[in-house]
């Protein structure tokens, strides 16, 4: 019997729009029915941005509310993770979604430098949303751009402030942040399991890196994150024809590792969220 593997789709981000590649869902209907399409091909977690229908970033609770709504309606189980990421708005904008009470939310521990800019998240901050992610019964996702971020997560669940056990995942590949390197990843692997033996956690790599995240987390028994909002493109060549194409080529190489998409109600169980929250 193969072992679940909990397949992330970050079906939009802030970044991609459809001139990079028209499959990026922008409108709220989009995004629903990419999800789906996502969840039917073995996708049991969405990490959800919103967008203006110009394109646009935004943080609008009222768009989070109904794509939110969308998903539980069409997707049945699946885990709905809304971010809290930086660029899509500012200050206390940026967690005003989580009194929806959506399944996860993400949590950036630091600061680092993104392509452009800085991508800025205080101790207060930090705090502040954790906070409201206690309050509201939001497993966080602690997105780790640096390792300072990580040893940050682990004394915030040793104190209290984050609920565990953590869920934490590595990204690779952002511009200026940390670059995909093999080492490194072992080593941030390595440091997890010392420090928060009880942790789980996804490899999430940027572009062309992608699918060189996909088989170093397997590797080491990990989760995948895949989606547009992360890599529009199969190959250099090739358009991904949607978020679900993607996380088919994610499916497929679980196969290789002898490892199953994880049903909603498997990747529930791994994350210690509640089964009954399937059926919101």
């Amino acid at each position: 019997m193969t072992t679940p593997c909990i397949i992330t789709v970050a079906i939009t981000g802030s970044v991609p729009t459809q001139r990079d590649n028209p499959a990026v869902p922008i409108t709220v209907s989009e995004q629903v029915e990419s999800t789906h399409e996502a969840y039917e091909a073995g996708a049991s977690l969405a990490h959800c941005h919103v967008r203006n229908d110009d394109g646009t970033t935004t943080s609008d609770p009222e768009k989070f509310a109904r794509l939110i709504e969308g998903i539980r309606a069409h997707c049945p189980g699946m885990i709905v993770q809304v971010s809290t990421g930086g660029r899509s708005g500012t200050g206390e904008e940026r967690g005003g979604m989580l009194a929806l009470k959506p399944d996860m939310a993400s949590l950036s521990t630091g600061s680092c430098n993104f392509p452009t800019r800085i991508y800025e998240n205080a101790p207060t901050f930090i705090t502040w949303l954790a906070g409201l992610m206690k309050e509201y019964g939001i497993k966080p996702e602690i997105e780790v751009f640096d390792l300072s971020m990580l040893f940050k997560a682990v004394e915030m669940a040793e104190s209290g402030e984050i609920v565990g056990p953590l869920h934490v995942q590595f990204v690779m590949g952002v511009k200026n942040a940390v670059p995909v390197d093999r080492e490194t990843f072992d080593f941030y692997v390595r440091t997890l399991r010392r420090l928060a033996p009880d942790a789980t956690w996804t490899g999430a790599g940027i572009g062309r890196h992608q699918l060189t995240l996909h088989h170093w987390s397997l590797e080491h028994g990990g989760h995948l994150r895949t989606g547009l909002e992360d890599n529009v493109r199969l190959d250099k060549h090739t358009l991904a024809p949607s978020n679900a194409a993607l996380v088919r080529r994610a499916a497929e190489v679980c196969a290789q590792y002898d490892r199953h998409p994880a049903t909603p109600a498997e990747a529930r169980a791994l994350l210690k969220l509640p089964a009954m929250a399937a059926a919101a």
